[in-house]
């Protein structure tokens, strides 16, 4: 049997996220972060996610996603409405969901070269 390394058509891969860090590439992440297929950007200033405000997610939108994921932590969780109306109004879908199966759907999109971007809350922060 031959075993053949894939690599990925994209520079970052979540090899996994819990709701105190996540594992980027090599990397370990104790803070909050934003990842897209090309960027890394450390150090989110992001809320809790029941307190997420519309303008916390101005650094994902430059990003000029088609999707957001946004990593709620250990348990899923929801931004106010308003928070989501503000990414819809951009014609950017939202979802939420727990770290772990945020990880799971940002490389599968990744993979598909979809234009994805993934904003972790981490509860270090």
């Amino acid at each position: 049997m031959d075993l053949v390394q894939e690599r990925p058509d994209y520079e970052y891969v979540l090899r996994g996220a819990d709701g105190r860090s996540a594992l980027v590439n090599d990397r370990r992440l104790l803070a909050s972060f934003i990842v897209s297929p090309t960027r890394l950007i450390e150090d989110w200033a992001a809320s809790p996610i029941a307190g997420l405000e519309p303008a916390q997610l101005d650094a994902l939108l430059a990003l000029e996603p088609e999707v957001i994921i946004l990593g709620t932590g250990d348990a899923q969780a929801f931004p106010p409405p308003r928070t989501m109306a503000a990414c819809l109004a951009r014609g950017v879908g939202l979802e939420a969901m727990t770290n772990g199966a945020a990880a799971r759907t940002f490389n599968v999109l990744a993979s598909e070269g979809r234009r994805v971007v993934a904003g972790f809350i981490l509860s270090g922060d």
